[in-house]
């Protein structure tokens, strides 16, 4: 009953030709029509997704397999390998789709309208074009890799995706920066070759200076034997300042990509609780206090 009155309101009718909306009518033809386009678009836009999600799928199988293999690429540059071909792939499911639903939508007048789009955006995309050749020889001249710790443009991170149109960081603070690749000039990698770790540690000046040092020394040495990320030293390399607070010693090393933090810290660590151990004191701040009483 409320069907009905809803249709009065409405003044719909059926009947062999198709649907009457009061003085409008919709054949059976064109409803079928509209429902086919509508099912088509449904049915595109269901094989983009799959596509996509296959796709990765058969990536990330390629990207493990390969890393099996005596004359793979090492994980870093695999990485980026996926991230490319997965940019590829999304783009080139994501053109080929938005063109075939607007010929279904449109018909022949859409592959027009289509046509006229993609002069367009070749027209008015040179900056699409300058990032993906950019992005090209990125990936080319292998100037960072996805894990690399670069400086970009002023933003400084561990990469965490390359595409063809931009390059993904994400810096310690936990923010992401996008920066298309078009505008990258200048990059700094700080994760190609061994990184360097400078100490100084501040002695008091009522230590004896030439026992520290062999205590710093012999702690070097034990540091060493025991991590696998130094690839040289730690050694003392001398005094490097003497200030009225106390006496600096200069403690040198090298270890491997992304590891200078971690080693900065234990080191300094381990160099600390020996010289507790050894009743070694540390600089201190020395106030004079003088009496101005007569």
């Amino acid at each position: 009953m409320i069907k009905s009155v809803i249709l009065n309101i409405l003044e719909i009718t059926y009947n062999e030709s198709g649907i009457k909306i009061a003085n409008f009518t919709i054949s059976k033809e064109s409803i079928y029509n509209t429902f086919e386009k509508f099912l088509k678009v449904i049915i595109i836009l269901i094989l983009m997704y799959a596509s996509i999600k296959i796709g990765n799928g058969i990536i990330n199988r390629f990207i493990s397999k390969q890393k099996k293999l005596k004359f793979s690429l090492d994980d870093r540059k695999a990485k980026t390998l996926g991230a490319v071909l997965k940019s590829v792939l999304r783009y080139s499911v994501y053109f080929f789709g938005i063109f075939a639903i607007i010929e279904i939508v449109f018909g022949k007048i859409g592959s027009i309208f289509a046509g006229l789009g993609g002069v367009a955006i070749g027209l008015g995309g040179q900056n699409l074009i300058k990032d993906i050749i950019n992005g090209f020889f990125i990936l080319f001249e292998d100037q960072f890799s996805v894990g690399d710790y670069v400086s970009i443009e002023g933003k400084d991170g561990i990469v965490e995706g390359i595409e063809l149109r931009v390059t993904k960081i994400r810096d310690f603070n936990g923010d992401l920066h996008i920066i298309p690749n078009g505008i990258i000039k200048m990059v700094t990698n700080h994760s190609r070759g061994n990184m360097r770790v400078l100490l100084d540690i501040n002695i008091s000046y009522d230590e004896n200076i030439d026992k520290a040092i062999e205590v710093i020394t012999d702690e070097c040495e034990k540091f060493k034997n025991k991590n696998n990320n130094v690839v040289e030293g730690p050694r003392v390399l001398g005094i490097s300042e003497i200030s009225e607070d106390g006496i600096s010693v200069k403690v040198f090393a090298k270890v491997k990509p992304m590891m200078q933090w971690d080693i900065e810290m234990k080191l300094r660590r381990d160099i600390k609780n020996r010289l507790d151990e050894s009743k070694i004191k540390m600089a201190y701040k020395r106030v004079e206090v003088i009496n101005t009483q007569i």
